[in-house]
């Protein structure tokens, strides 16, 4: 006679029960893949995006509880956007557009001011109006990234501005405490905004980083939604910056 072995499925608890996440650029890309990930992790999603169209869209995909379309950029959007919220939240997750690359001939500083507005002075004005409606313990979480750490033509603007995100991130963690402040910094992430930069050399880019990167394959927005949920729910962690791009500052040239 033979005896079939028994197997016992263990079923994991959500991380997120009864908790709301707010997504500032909730509607496509990494926003939307943590916003994903945190509804099935057991959370209420809020989306803010700005584009109405497809914010409905995205909204109606993840079963949102609420969605806004604003420009989370215009200050007294974003403060009313606050002041509206039924209730403290536990976490708002922030991204935004892409870096912004010029050389020093071209560099347009109306552009420039845009770019600032969309990162720094973006994650000052979520932080000052986080106060009360972000419950203790919550996390406000940032988007930087780490192609603004290499040094070359064109790269003056934005690596001033990427040396200034986790500084910036570390003094707002101590500042705003016991709401913790996070900065999530992505390489290359294969998402619409990337495609839309990139153009017809999209495929190019991503053949040669599955051929370079240590991990052989190219990041995809849920393995930065993954990081973004984990940040939410250890509650050790603040102040911190977390580099996600698959090994990309490691290899010259990528």
């Amino acid at each position: 006679m033979t005896t079939v072995p028994s197997t016992t499925v263990t079923r994991r608890e959500p991380e997120l029960p009864g908790q709301t996440v707010v997504i500032i650029g909730g509607s496509a890309g990494i926003g939307l893949e943590t916003a994903r990930r945190a509804r099935a992790e057991g959370a209420d999603v809020i989306l803010v995006a700005r584009r109405p169209d497809r914010l409905r869209q995205a909204a109606a995909e993840v079963g949102a509880s609420g969605a806004a379309a604003f420009d989370a950029t215009d200050p007294a959007a974003l403060e009313g956007f606050f002041a509206g919220l039924p209730a403290p939240v536990d976490h708002v997750m922030v991204t935004g557009p892409g870096p912004y690359y010029a050389p020093l001939a071209e560099l347009d500083r109306e552009r420039a001011h845009h770019a600032f507005d969309d990162h720094q002075w973006l994650a000052i004005e979520v932080a000052r109006l986080s106060a009360g409606r972000v419950r203790p313990g919550g996390t406000l979480l940032f988007m930087g990234g780490t192609a603004g750490r290499s040094r070359g033509p064109g790269l003056s603007f934005i690596t001033a501005a990427t040396a200034a995100m986790p500084a910036l991130i570390a003094n707002l963690a101590v500042e705003i405490a016991p709401v913790r402040v996070n900065l999530i910094a992505p390489g290359f992430v294969d998402t619409p905004l990337s495609a839309s930069l990139l153009g017809d050399d999209l495929e190019a880019r991503r053949a040669q980083l599955r051929a370079t990167l240590p991990i052989g394959r190219v990041v995809a927005p849920s393995d930065v939604a993954a990081l973004a949920v984990h940040i939410m729910t250890n509650t050790a962690i603040t102040g911190a910056t977390y580099d996600i791009d698959g090994g990309q500052q490691l290899i010259p040239g990528t």
